[in-house]
């Protein structure tokens, strides 16, 4: 277990690595900018670290089963080699799907101007900038187009692409006694 909440961990740092920084540097410089082939970067790395966190998520789940109904066959079933194995086919499988959903949205032609209303590129902020009828596309590759307001678009962008891998750390962590104490003593303090 401790295992994949390592690899994890490691997805929760990517994602906050992806979009933070830019979007920090933006609002300190008071710009917008990010090249075509920063946001292709941008967009892949999302991608690859959603589909990275999914795909491990399940990954325990199954090893959560394992240890609970199977108690005495777990290590025959998901050894240290097993693991490993099943770690890096997650990582694997999320590298080939970011790398074709990437290229699928990036061969799309924008006609509507290069100008994104969030602080990362985001896929269905850039099918909206794409000339061609995208629907079908976005229908196969996400969920159904966004008819929401730009302001709430962003609510949104914020709320999954930075509380999550914020908050899933602490969240792991709250196994450790010590970090128990810890934000038992911080509540006492606070209240």
């Amino acid at each position: 277990m401790f295992f994949f909440l390592l690899n994890l961990a490691l997805t929760d740092l990517g994602s906050i690595l992806t979009t933070v920084p830019k979007a920090m540097h933006n609002s300190l410089w008071d710009t917008r900018n990010i090249s075509y082939t920063g946001c292709a970067a941008q967009v892949f790395l999302v991608v690859f670290c959603a589909i990275t966190e999914f795909s491990l998520l399940t990954i325990m789940s199954y090893d959560r089963y394992v240890s609970i109904c199977k108690p005495l066959h777990y290590g025959t079933l998901l050894g240290s080699r097993a693991c490993a194995h099943m770690a890096a086919a997650a990582w694997a499988s999320a590298f080939l799907y970011s790398l074709m959903h990437t290229a699928n949205t990036f061969s799309l032609p924008l006609c509507h101007g290069n100008a994104l209303g969030q602080f990362f590129c985001e896929i269905p902020q850039i099918l909206k900038l794409s000339c061609l009828h995208s629907y079908l596309r976005e229908l196969g590759l996400l969920t159904p187009p966004s008819i929401s307001s730009p302001s709430l678009d962003l609510a949104l962008s914020v709320l999954y692409s930075v509380v999550p891998p914020a908050l899933n750390p602490l969240i792991y962590s709250l196994r450790n006694q010590e970090l128990k104490a810890a934000v038992r003593r911080l509540m006492t303090v606070w209240f």
